[in-house]
């Protein structure tokens, strides 16, 4: 009786590792996690995440990255913001032009993707909104405070790190695969 109460406790226990392990490495939306500003879920190479209300969305984002150690992937995603910084590269003077646009917008698409410069994490962002006149304005993303919703996805390269590298001639950080 003693020996298949065993079997019975051993059988319990290896199932339970296997759905932890099956839900935390390889079931979309079962593995959940939260840091600054988000939450997320696992989904298949990719984490499904929320950015929460009236965060500033390039800081969580950054915190998720960071948090997850992505060192390679990209992001996609919607959602509305209130404020939002955007750049725009002038190629003649090197330089970046900053614009703050205020009042709720819709963000119709955020696409960026994830490198690293200087051994930290670096997120290059573009973004197009929309205003009530349904409008569209674009650029470089530098800052976003989120007003309703934030809803991305981050999909991740496993064993990959990209690295980027200033480029004096252009003015811009470039991949660099020889590093």
């Amino acid at each position: 009786m003693r020996h298949h109460f065993l079997s019975i406790i051993a059988i319990v226990l290896i199932f339970a590792a296997a759905v932890y392990i099956w839900n935390r490495f390889f079931n979309c939306g079962h593995f959940q996690e939260s840091g600054t500003n988000w939450t997320a879920a696992k989904a298949g190479s990719g984490y499904i995440v929320s950015i929460n209300n009236h965060a500033e969305l390039v800081s969580a984002l950054e915190d998720f990255v960071k948090t997850n150690k992505i060192t390679a992937g990209n992001i996609t995603g919607i959602g509305a913001v209130n404020r939002a910084v955007l750049r725009f590269f002038d190629p003649k003077t090197k330089k970046y032009v900053d614009k703050t646009f205020e009042g709720q917008m819709e963000i119709t698409n955020l696409t960026g993707n994830i490198s690293t410069m200087d051994g930290k994490e670096y997120l290059h962002l573009h973004i197009t909104l929309g205003n009530s006149k349904y409008q569209g304005i674009a650029g470089h993303l530098l800052s976003a405070d989120i007003n309703g919703a934030g809803e991305f996805y981050i999909q991740s390269f496993p064993r990959t790190h990209i690295k980027r590298t200033y480029n004096p001639e252009v003015g811009l950080n470039f991949y660099d695969f020889n590093k």
